[in-house]
Order: C-alpha cells, then structure tokens, then sequence
C-alpha cells in the first residue's frame, strides 16, 4: 500500500495493475476502486510491457520468475529495495507529520494574537496572513493569500520595507475599513543575509484612539461646565466629602463678599455669619435641602440656598450648593408681575373698552357679557359671522379672574375631525400608526385654569360633541389611546352662526350639549341693525387701518358715511373693515380725508338693487337730489327697524325728534 500510494502521487508514473495472491489484499480494493486493473500473478501483465515491476514479496524466487517472465527492457526491484523505499516513506511520512503538527502550533499561535500578522514574498505577494489581520483589513485570509499586497492593502508600506532592508517600528496608519492601527514593519533576511520577503505586526488602536478622543472630550465638557459655572449669575460653591470647598464662582463672591482664598480648602461653615451650614447637612444626610434663609458673609446678607448632595454611584462625592440673594429675588417678583400682565396682551387681545358702540343694542349685549364675565358659566355667542364673537371672548377672559392664565381659541371648523379631536383631547403614544412620536397634551389640558373659546362650534362631529359633553360635566378629559382621565378646570366660551335650534331639529347637534352651552346665551346684533355705530367704528378702524398702510387718514366725510350707512352689511364689521381697507389702498398717500370719492362703488351694493330704491350714482342727476333720495331710503329703512316709533328712530339717527318730524313731512314719510 505505501509503494502503491507512492506512486500514485507521481506526476511521472502510472500504474498499470496490481497483483497479489491474496484476493484480498488492501492494495487489490484500492486498485480496483481506481480502475486500476488487478491480478492474482504478475505475469498476466506481461503483454502490458511496463517500464518498472516492484517485486515488494521478499522472495528470491518471484524475482527470478519476475525476470524470466518480462521483457529484458523493464525493469525489475527487488524486495529489498522496495523495504528501503517503504521505510523512506515511513520516515517521510513521519516528518511530514511533525511538520504539519508543528506547522498547525505554529498557525494556532499566529492567529490567537490579537495583533494582525502579514508576510510577503519578493514577488511582494501575501504569503502569510493571520486571522487578526484578516478581521481588520476585511479581506477572508483565503482570498489575499498569493495575491500582490496593494490589491489587498493599497497603503502598505511593506515593499518599501524589503527594497530598503531597513525595520519601522510604531507607525501610525488608517486602513481602508477605517481603523487605525500601529504597525511595526521588518525584512526577512536568509542565512546568506538575502531578503526575500517582509512582515508586518500590527494592532488596532481604534477604540484607543476613542478613548483618548472621550477624554479629550471630557477635559473640554470639564473646561466648559467650569465656564457655565463661572458665568451664572447665581451663587455657586462646591464642598467635597469631607466639607471643606472645592470651588467658588465669581457671583459667590458679588453676594457673599468672601474670596477664594476665605473658603477654597476651609470648612463649609466658613461663609457662614447666621444659621448652620446647609453643606454639612447634605453630607450628613445625603439628601437635598431647598429654600433654607440663612445669612451669609462679613455683611451678613440676606440669602436662600439649595444644596445637593452629590454622589457617583453609591460613593458621596461632595455637595453643590446655589444661594439666592433676596434682594434680587425682590426684583424678580417684579419683573414677575410684569411678565403676567405681558402675558395677559398676549394670552387675549381685546377688552371691552375695544368694542365700539353706544347703540342699545350693542350695549345690551356688552352688559350680559360683563355679566357673564363675572361668573364661571358657559358663554354662548351667537350672532352672524363678522359681528365680533372672537372679540367679546377675549374681552369676557380679560375682564373675569382667569385674566392672568391662558386663553385659547379654537376654530372648529378649520380642521378635520380627527385632528380636531386629537388638539382638543390629546393623545397617548401609540393612538395613532401614523404617528411615532410620544403622548402629547391636548388644549384643554394647555389652558388648564384659563379659558377656552370654540368658535364656529356648530361644526363639531357628533363624537366630538360626545367627548366636549364629558369635559363640560365631568371636568376631566381623556385622551385618545389613554385610559386615565385628566381633570381640567377650563372655562369654555363658545360661539356659532349657525341656526342651533334648526341643528337640534335636524340631529346635527346633540340636545343635552345644547342646553349645556346655551345657560348663558350672549346675541350680537348685525351692524344693520346698529347703523348709528358705523363711525365709531369706522374712526376705530380707521387709526388700525393707518398703521398696517403706513398713511394719515384723519376723517372721513358725512356723505362718505351716509354710503356706509345705506349699505345692509351682509358681511357685518369685517366687512366694514374689508371697504375702508380697499379705499385706502386706491388713495394718494399724501391724502388725510376718506370722501365719497374713495369709497369702492363696486363693492357696496347699490340699493338700487333693493325694493323701493331711488339711487342711481353717477348719472347726471343734481347732488342736492342725490343726497335726498339717500337721506330719505336711510329715513325709511330706519322708521321700519323701529317700527315707526319716532323717539326712537330720532335716538338712533341722533337727531332731535322735531327734526325728524320735519323730514318726515318733507318726503312725506309722516
């Protein structure tokens, strides 16, 4: 068998058959499993003519007959050739054990080291790498075996190394998978002092190089706390654990008037000229103290200190105290009340004295709504859109002792369903898939002790309503998602123009919230039915109207407001405004008085469109006749909204009664 395996690993040799007498002879099996043909006599293959027989018997005789029976040109071994050919396989397959046996030490040492181990020949090809090295340059060892270094790292400096013979030690590099290493580079050199190659150790030092970048990072996090610190305007002073001061900031030294040098290294109660120290209360303790008044410093001033502990782990460290001076606390609470009534210009625009109008009718409602202000009832403002419901909310929150916290407006009908419904309620995380951020409040829970104004209300779905209904009588919300309500204490203020009682009929609003929100019901009069008020408002709107154009307007004419007050105003004051605005824009900017000239023909509706209406602008007609046809539509719109009570009609027309009898008699109205 070692002679039959001998030669079938020779490139040179083949074997032409196997014989023995032993059918089952270990080399017979194998033979035949490899084609290779077998006999039970050498001398059935005499007709193959081989070039050699091995004769591996021993038998002087099988040689004789080994002789006799091929031809004189092969050649024959004898036995004891053949023994000493088998024991140099012997011996050679010994030494390529120990060789491998060696070679796999060799091999397991290498690549157990954490640092990375690259060879190459003079050919500047890998012939030796380690799995470290593998790992750090990304490459399987496989693969870069017998390739050219560059391909594998193209910033190698071994070919510099085994061209120059010289040996690098600790050279800083960055792969190209971004990890920095340390290598050292040497020559191989043979016992004739050839070099016929080059090796590399190297370790990587990313996460050394992190870690001198966390310190540096930690040294300027140090620089910088120590910068805060230093710059606070509150007192700051840390002890360590055994009391005695570590550090001071420059305000320690405005309030207490103590230096470095009287309190770094001496004892905590060194600052102090009144009480006990609150440092060694929190050493003692380990536990925070807050709002302490103690008095501090050669000039005993008057402070408040909160001291912490501080502690690493489970070991005390030391503690941090911060004082207070009270006479700047003083000045705070100043500017504290300022900052409420800054709050308050900003939380709600108007008050009452911003709603113009001596009309009764306007009157009337600015008394309810005083009224209402006074109390925590539900407000509803009904009224037509433009007659000022936003305005008598703000006013109503501004005048009632919830001034000073938040007000809120909501219009109901500018968002969908679902979003009205999450910005009223809120939301718990995960309510909606949509969504991937936390819970998040909703306004009734933002203007907690304030108020809430829903405007357009008449437009909430009827879940909405449903929900709305439990906040009102319950005074707690639950957000969407959640489970656990949240009271609320919110005074709601809501407004509609929208017939509520035709919604109730139709089942577009619910009952029982109807007669929640309507306990205090607060009707806005349309400007028709107010006309006297028009140049009130108009003079108001006007000094408004002045700051967002940048012009002068000073007046405006008696015809100009006689068009103003022909007009039916749909739109209402926001109409109003929206016609004053247009013919502004239209005037020179030099101009200080609106006439009958700037006002936009285009946009008042000409009452010639209207029953019984004479008007006709802009033909031929005189002024004089202009003007009574308009004076005498004003006198008949006016007797009918009174229903021909004339002190009225005179009221609110502000003209005496024996004035008004005369015009009346003179378009024969009486």
């Amino acid at each position: 068998m070692a002679i039959l395996d001998l030669l079938l690993d020779s490139d040179y040799l083949e074997v032409r058959g196997v014989a023995d007498i032993d059918p089952d002879a270990p080399a017979l099996r194998k033979a035949a499993e490899l084609g290779i043909p077998v006999a039970g006599d050498a001398k059935e293959f005499e007709n193959a003519r081989p070039d050699i027989v091995f004769n591996v018997t021993g038998s002087e005789d099988v040689q004789r007959s080994l002789l006799a029976s091929f031809p004189n040109g092969t050649v024959i071994i004898p036995g004891s050739v053949a023994t000493i050919l088998f024991r140099l396989l012997e011996e050679k397959e010994h030494f390529i054990s120990r060789l491998s046996e060696e070679a796999h030490k060799t091999n397991t040492i290498f690549n157990s080291v954490e640092e990375g181990m690259i060879g190459i020949d003079r050919k500047r090809r890998i012939t030796f790498i380690n799995k470290s090295a593998a790992r750090m340059i990304g490459v399987p060892a496989e693969k870069a075996h017998g390739k050219p270094i560059y391909e594998v790292i193209p910033e190698s400096g071994l070919p510099r190394i085994m061209e120059s013979g010289r040996t690098e030690f600790n050279r800083k590099l960055q792969l190209g998978t971004g990890i920095s290493i340390i290598s050292s580079r040497i020559p191989m050199i043979d016992e004739q002092g050839k070099i016929f190659g080059a090796l590399a150790v190297f370790k990587d030092i990313t996460e050394v190089v992190s870690l001198a970048e966390e310190i540096t990072n930690m040294k300027e996090i140090q620089t910088m706390l120590e910068a805060i610190i230093h710059s606070s305007d509150d007192a700051i002073s840390v002890v360590d654990e055994n009391g005695n001061g570590l550090m001071i900031n420059p305000a320690y030294t405005r309030i207490t008037g103590l230096s470095k040098e009287d309190v770094i290294g001496k004892p905590a109660t060194a600052d102090i000229s009144e009480g006990e120290s609150i440092h060694m209360k929190a050493l003692q303790q380990r536990k925070p103290f807050r709002g302490v008044n103690l008095k501090v410093g050669p000039a005993e001033r008057e402070v408040i200190v909160n001291v912490a502990p501080i502690i690493v782990g489970v070991k005390l460290k030391g503690s941090v105290g911060v004082i207070h001076d009270m006479t700047e606390i003083r000045s705070l609470m100043k500017e504290l009340d300022r900052a409420r009534s800054i709050i308050r210009t900003l939380e709600t625009k108007y008050t009452f004295s911003d709603i113009i109008g001596q009309s009764a009718e306007i009157q009337l409602s600015v008394q309810q709504a005083k009224l209402a202000a006074e109390t925590e009832a539900i407000v509803l403002l009904r009224g037509e859109s433009g007659t000022g419901k936003e305005l008598f909310a703000h006013a109503i929150h501004s005048a009632s002792g919830r001034k000073y916290n938040k007000f809120i407006r909501v219009n109901c009908a500018a968002l969908t369903e679902e979003l009205l419904e999450m910005e009223l309620f809120g939301f718990e995380e995960g309510a909606f898939d949509h969504i991937r951020s936390g819970s998040r409040k909703g306004l009734f829970e933002e203007a907690d002790n304030g108020s809430i104004f829903l405007d357009e209300i008449g437009e909430l779905s009827l879940a909405a309503q449903a929900k709305l209904l439990r906040v009102l009588e319950e005074h707690e919300v639950l957000r969407i998602g959640g489970t656990q309500p949240i009271p609320v204490n919110v005074r709601v203020i809501a407004a509609t123009n929208i017939n509520m009682e035709k919604a109730l009929l139709d089942g577009a609003f619910r009952e029982d919230l109807y007669y929640r929100l309507n306990r205090m019901p607060i009707h806005l009069p349309p400007l028709k039915k107010r006309k006297q008020d028009i140049p009130q408002i108009a003079e108001r709107l006007l000094v408004k109207l002045n700051q967002e154009y940048g012009r002068n307007i000073q007046v405006i004419t008696d015809k100009a407001l006689q068009l103003l007050k022909v007009y039916e105003w749909p739109g209402n004051v926001r109409e109003l405004e929206n016609i004053l605005s247009r013919a502004m824009i239209f005037m020179q900017a030099q101009d200080t008085v609106m006439t009958d000239r700037h006002m936009p023909m285009n946009m008042i509706k000409s009452t010639e469109d209207q029953p019984g209406a004479a008007i006709r602008f802009g033909t031929a007609l005189p002024l004089q006749e202009q003007m009574d046809t308009v004076e005498q539509r004003i006198l008949e719109q006016t007797m009918a909204e009174c229903e021909g009570n004339k002190t009225k009609a005179a009221k609110q027309l502000q003209i005496s009664l024996r004035s008004l009898y005369y015009k009346l008699e003179k378009f024969g109205l009486s």
